[in-house]
């Protein structure tokens, strides 16, 4: 049987990355195998287009040259780790997916959607997260956050507007497909964020067995 794919998406400073800690341990104690990973990144090819991504040290990056290198690490991701992981059975767990090439490339750098639609069929074929948990909070508390953290990378030193659209067109995607979306209100403190996620999590394992 095949697993679920689940992915974790929000700006910066919502709490995913911690979240999808907790998770893997609650689907582990369910006893469920657990594939815990993160884009772009995951493999040792995607991680080394992710330190390029990322980095501040090189000249300012061309958009198309952010979408289509972003695009090169999830396919070496998907094909040699998601999808076979999936046939195994296991539940993936992936920090951000495709809907972060549509909310930052897309909403907050301005390509044409379709352009990113052409690329997640070619990439991705009818490969689609089950279920996504989108974290979401005001750009400015997201970011006062991600400051506390320590060294800002490339993305996280973007301005407050360009946050701004990222936010708004997460929303605009969960609001068209409300069956694989689950919100979470990130404003909170960790204990508060991390019940609306066990809830949720609590009813996908109960309807997936």
């Amino acid at each position: 049987m095949r697993g679920l794919f689940i992915t974790f998406e929000g700006i910066e400073g919502g709490g995913k990355t911690t979240q999808i800690n907790n998770v893997a341990k609650q689907l582990h104690l369910a006893g469920k195998q657990v594939l815990l990973t993160r884009e772009p990144g995951g493999t040792l090819i995607s991680e080394a287009i992710r330190q390029i991504l990322l980095s501040k040290d090189l000249p300012p990056m061309q958009q198309d040259t952010e979408l289509l290198l972003m695009f090169a690490a999830r396919a070496e991701h998907l094909h040699t780790k998601i999808l076979p992981a999936l046939k195994a059975g296991a539940w993936v767990l992936c920090d951000r997916f495709t809907d972060a090439s549509y909310a930052y490339q897309g909403g907050g750098r301005g390509i044409a959607i379709e352009r990113i639609e052409a690329l997640e069929a070619w990439v991705q074929g009818d490969c689609r997260p089950d279920y996504t948990f989108l974290f979401d909070l005001e750009p400015k508390i997201g970011l006062s956050r991600a400051e506390k953290r320590g060294e800002m990378d490339r993305f996280e030193e973007e301005t407050i507007n360009f946050f701004n659209r990222v936010r708004a067109k997460y929303l605009e995607m969960a609001q068209h497909d409300v069956n694989r979306y689950r919100i979470v209100d990130a404003q909170y403190e960790r204990p508060q964020v991390q019940q609306q996620v066990n809830q949720f999590l609590n009813k996908i394992i109960e309807q997936h067995g």
